[in-house]
């Protein structure tokens, strides 16, 4: 506490400076003391930075650089031309047999974040393990994070001699038409930064079509 006079009022400080060192001194200190705080929030900041960039990193390579395998499954088929010769008692020269014309819809679901390029090739309809019609899917490319469906028309004829397939002759006459249709493609995903990889496709659907009322009552894909 300082020293008092007589009249009750401290003393002055002493005037040889060393008062003005001590406020130099904390001011030393504080000024050091900001600077350690600075330096760390920085340090701070840069290991923030860091570490978002990593999870940026992660998350676009798990999501927009992933490459994933496109699907294609049959969706739909319209029919024009239908006949279907089921079996005569009377006529045993007849045999039951089929002459369709289909519209097949096919779908290919491509989830990746750049395009699927595909290379043409052929879809087969079989019937009892026995070809029944055969369609070209032409040429393209699905779009990224996109369905594309092709049309594919196809003349769906049973074989003329159903001794190969007792089956088919059964099926027509339950008015049932079973297919089994499968095709492979050939394609790649191209992402950004020219990043490609090939990828195979397959289809292999199965499909009930009631010839009575010429509509598809079935539909699976594997």
């Amino acid at each position: 506490m300082a020293e008092e006079n007589k009249e009750g009022y401290p003393k002055a400080p002493p005037a040889d400076g060393s008062s003005r060192s001590a406020e130099e001194a904390g001011e030393a200190t504080s000024n050091e003391l900001r600077r350690r705080k600075r330096k760390k929030l920085l340090l701070y900041g840069v290991a923030f930075v860091i570490f978002l960039t990593g999870i940026i990193i992660v998350l676009f390579s798990t999501t927009f650089m992933k490459i994933r395998t496109p699907e294609i499954q049959f969706q739909s088929g319209t029919f024009g031309y239908f006949n279907v010769q089921f079996f005569d008692a009377a006529n045993e020269s007849k045999s039951p047999s089929f002459n369709v014309s289909m519209n097949a819809v096919l779908g290919i679901k491509n989830s990746n974040f750049g395009p699927y390029k595909y290379d043409s090739t052929t879809v087969y309809f079989f019937d009892n393990g026995i070809q029944v019609g055969s369609a070209i899917i032409p040429k393209s490319k699905a779009s990224f994070r996109s369905t594309k469906k092709i049309n594919v028309p196809v003349n769906l004829v049973s074989p003329t001699n159903l001794s190969m397939s007792s089956l088919i002759g059964f099926e027509i006459g339950t008015g049932l038409i079973s297919l089994t249709i499968q095709s492979e493609l050939n394609g790649k995903v191209e992402l950004m930064f020219g990043v490609k990889k090939k990828k195979t496709i397959d289809l292999n659907c199965y499909v009930d079509i009631l010839s009575g009322a010429q509509e598809i009552t079935t539909i699976i894909c594997n």
